[in-house]
């Protein structure tokens, strides 16, 4: 089997946003999240159509969903780093909790909304690979405020191998990141959902059109990654660049220094005044001075 990166844009939303297979986001949401009590059902709110590629540029690439309780839920891959990112998160949930309800209608009609972001990059401190941020009172280190969560994996700090999946959790990590790297599925994960989702990123199961949207993405992808490397060096190159010119201007000066100290003792020894040696050298009395003593 070969399977496709679920960290691709595409692959992750065919994967998790298919309105056919909900079990796959059921079961991913109910492991990384701690809800207090699990998700039953689910409705996609963007179900998954394959994008033309002359629209992707317009394409959500985010995947939302409500569950029998009316709880929200929005998840979304992001494989660069974006010190952004973090308040389009907050925006994100915010403008969906806000959407639940029209003015004035009671504000007991909303339900919690979860934010999920699946990161191929390090945003927090720490080495936990999934982080829970929460409101908490910070006098009394309760939460109060019960109805945003946001969730972070950081994919990068996962590096568990297929012999070391223990839990539900780890065994969704490891497809994550690594799904497109193998063409086994690890005799560890037997769950139907985790299973049902590599059968999703399956290649051989996609059409024609699917994997021209799939190989645009990740040219697309590989693109920026080459732009930002391009770019990188060329800081780096005009970083050395001026480090030589001023290298070579300070030598100079330093040179020209060295010089003019040189012709101030020849004046010193042949008995010029100060103010004299002073206007060949460019030296001021003091520096002359010192030569004197």
């Amino acid at each position: 089997m070969k399977f496709v990166d679920p960290k691709n844009d595409i692959a992750f939303k065919k994967i998790f946003g298919d309105s056919t297979k909900t079990e796959i986001l059921i079961s991913f949401l109910n492991a990384v999240l701690e809800l207090p009590s699990p998700i039953a059902s689910l409705t996609i709110a963007t179900p998954y159509q394959t994008p033309q590629i002359e629209e992707l540029k317009y394409t959500s690439l985010d995947v939302k969903a409500v569950d029998n309780n009316g709880r929200e839920f929005i998840v979304e891959m992001q494989v660069e780093g974006n010190e952004k990112f973090g308040k389009r998160a907050l925006y994100y949930l915010a403008k969906s909790y806000v959407g639940q309800i029209k003015i004035a209608e009671d504000y007991e009609k909303l339900k919690p909304a979860y934010f999920v972001g699946i990161l191929n990059f390090n945003m927090f401190d720490g080495d936990n690979c999934l982080t829970r941020h929460i409101f908490i009172n910070q006098e009394t280190e309760n939460q109060d405020l019960k109805d945003f969560e946001f969730n972070f994996i950081e994919l990068k700090k996962f590096n568990k191998s297929d012999q070391e999946l223990t839990n539900i959790v780890d065994k969704w990590l490891f497809f994550l990141k690594n799904a497109g790297n193998i063409e086994i599925i690890p005799s560890a994960i037997n769950e139907p959902a985790l299973l049902e989702a590599f059968d999703s990123a399956d290649q051989l199961k996609w059409s024609k059109k699917e994997l021209e949207a799939f190989d645009y993405w990740s040219g697309k992808e590989g693109d920026k990654k080459a732009q930002l490397q391009t770019a990188q060096n060329k800081g780096r190159a005009e970083g050395m660049e001026k480090g030589r010119a001023e290298g070579m201007e300070k030598g100079m000066e330093k040179g020209k220094k060295e010089l003019a100290l040189e012709i101030a003792v020849n004046c010193i020894k042949q008995g010029l005044e100060i103010t004299t040696i002073a206007n060949i050298t460019g030296l001021t009395d003091q520096e002359i001075e010192c030569l004197q003593s």
